[in-house]
């Protein structure tokens, strides 16, 4: 059902890739303490109706969706190449049941709920900021607290995890190997910046050395995951800047090296049973921006290190997610398999250049169509039209 992620080199970096999956579609997992609006939120994103009650695991096992998101470049696209239909790209989302605190020590099923983590690419992590009589709740509303009780427990199964690695490692290094004596090394930093209360993710970030890099893969820890704070508040959003609480929030996730997002899960819901004109009449008379979920949805896509290029033909007009730093000959895999094995060129425009025209004719006589090889870097926004042989 979901993937697991691998690390490799590229120009800008360590980039996240896709270890199993030919599609390459990389998951984010929707998780948070019981109550907070996690399975509202999802619903928001997927238009469905999983159960979503005010009690304590009302999820138990994993809800998933492919979300799809708007890409405006696809509507001038469409015209330039009077394709029949667009498709937009998409992201899958993974409806997480409630962590508890313990849950590193099997409370609340949490070994359960935490090998579904482990098994995400990336974290949305939603935490409330609303105040609600008939929401079940252990106590009042604190986002900062909640935040890093979710967070503590992840660090405590990775501190889990160091340990076990760090046992085996020792009783090698003790024999006299210098590999792995270098390894226990990085293993007793690693836990010390974890028992510090500090997420991996965070550990000499941009400073990691090629081993340390495999060695932190290798454990798969769950406070490596890019991580999202999302303050499910009350209707007052639209004033945001009035709200204590997802100001707290905010905070506390600029702390961990995270991002932040601020949505009322119940009325993105809400409008989802209304039609297209009722919900932008309703988000327009409240001053609510009608676009909010796709501007989350693209802040997950950004987590991911995710980017989106173009094809089109007289058929459908098309976007298409992939791990930044790609090659065009991987990219054209994305499309088929027979793309790549036979690539023989790319002819590529940028958005930036393509929004200026009417249609492909101009570009190519323009000389704005660039004709790249195999190793070309896919960048944002690229239109990329594949040759190849079969």
């Amino acid at each position: 059902m979901y993937t697991e992620i691998k690390w490799k080199k590229s120009c800008s970096g360590i980039i996240i890739v896709n270890r199993e999956r030919g599609v390459n579609m990389l998951g984010i997992g929707i998780i948070g303490l019981p109550n907070v609006g996690k399975s509202t939120l999802f619903n928001a994103l997927s238009k469905r109706n999983v159960p979503a009650e005010n009690y304590p695991f009302c999820t138990i096992e994993p809800n998933t969706a492919i979300v799809e998101y708007e890409d405006e470049r696809l509507h001038h696209i469409k015209k330039i190449f009077n394709s029949g239909k667009a498709v937009n790209p998409a992201i899958e989302f993974i409806d997480i049941a409630g962590l508890v605190k313990g849950a590193s020590k099997g409370e609340g099923l949490g070994n359960k709920f935490l090998d579904h983590i482990s098994k995400v690419d990336a974290i949305a992590h939603i935490v409330r900021c609303f105040r609600d009589d008939n929401v079940v709740s252990s106590g009042n509303v604190d986002p900062a607290t909640d935040a890093e009780i979710i967070d503590l427990e992840l660090i405590e199964k990775d501190i889990e995890t160091v340990d076990k690695r760090y046992e085996k490692t020792y009783k090698i290094a003790r024999a006299g190997d210098k590999d792995a004596r270098a390894e226990t090394e990085i293993l007793e930093k690693i836990k010390k910046h974890l028992e510090s209360g500090n997420p991996v993710r965070t550990y000499k970030k941009g400073e990691r050395n090629e081993k340390e890099e495999e060695l932190i893969y290798s454990l798969f820890l769950l406070s490596e995951k890019p991580v999202i704070y999302v303050a499910n508040v009350n209707e007052n959003i639209y004033k945001i800047e009035d709200n204590e609480d997802y100001k707290k929030l905010a905070e506390y996730a600029l702390s961990k090296d995270s991002d932040y997002f601020a949505i009322n899960a119940k009325i993105e819901t809400e409008t989802n049973e209304l039609s297209e004109e009722e919900k932008k009449e309703f988000k327009e008379e409240f001053g609510i921006d009608e676009n909010l979920l796709n501007t989350f949805i693209i802040k997950c896509k950004k987590m991911l290190n995710l980017i989106t290029f173009n094809t089109a033909n007289e058929n459908e007009c098309k976007s298409w997610n992939i791990v930044s730093g790609t090659t065009a000959s991987k990219a054209a895999g994305k499309i088929h398999t027979d793309m790549e094995k036979g690539f023989i060129k790319a002819e590529v425009v940028n958005w930036e250049i393509l929004k200026n025209y009417d249609n492909i004719k101009q570009i190519r006589e323009e000389g704005k169509l660039m004709i790249e090889g195999k190793d070309y870097i896919i960048n944002e926004g690229d239109f990329v039209y594949i040759h190849f042989h079969v």
